[in-house]
């Protein structure tokens, strides 16, 4: 059952004893530090590590200002984008070599095929993420509203080990990267 981000911070909440939240515009306590923590760790979440479900190819489109110095381009990154994993050239999601500034990716390459975290939305969140995002919410709320900070070391602690559960899982959904580049691989071929 895919969970919205208000269920997933109602969760966090049923974890650490405290009353659930129907909405963020709740007039409470709980539904305040949800509403104010959620986004953020959302987001540091999902770009902690290139989550199957969250990573996307997309070609950037150029910009049609050129860059002031040390880059031939520039091109828009999208609207959801969170990290870049790497960018190659047309038909290439790797090999170029480029720069993030001022929410640009600049290179010396006419077309840029970006391999990136985005952020989707909760609905396509498989449930060892769920599971694993609740963790980390439980001990972020812990401290704004119980004011434990021994519980709330415990409660990172358990969100650690679920963060390297749901790592795990996610790396058995694809084949893992071959060593392609290693001049002891070469030599034994």
């Amino acid at each position: 059952m895919a969970l919205s981000a208000i269920g997933l911070c109602s969760r966090a909440l049923l974890r650490l004893g405290a009353t659930t939240i129907a909405s963020f515009e709740e007039c409470t306590a709980e539904s305040e530090v949800a509403a104010n923590l959620y986004p953020p760790i959302r987001d540091a979440v999902l770009s902690s590590h290139p989550w199957s479900f969250a990573t996307a190819q997309m070609t950037l489109p150029r910009l049609a200002a050129d860059p002031v110095a040390d880059w031939a381009a520039a091109f828009q990154l999208p609207s959801d984008f969170l990290r870049v994993l790497s960018a190659g050239p047309e038909g290439a999601g790797r090999g170029l070599s480029y720069r993030l500034a001022e929410k640009r990716l600049f290179c010396n390459s006419d077309d840029v095929t970006l391999t990136y975290v985005f952020r989707p939305e909760e609905a396509a969140f498989p449930p060892f993420f769920d599971q694993m995002l609740i963790a980390r919410l439980t001990a972020e709320f812990c401290i704004p509203i119980t004011e434990s900070t021994s519980r709330a070391q415990f409660l990172f602690r358990l969100a650690e080990d679920e963060f390297r559960r749901a790592k795990l899982i996610d790396a058995q959904q694809h084949t893992p990267v071959a060593i392609s580049d290693f001049p002891l691989v070469e030599v034994r071929s």
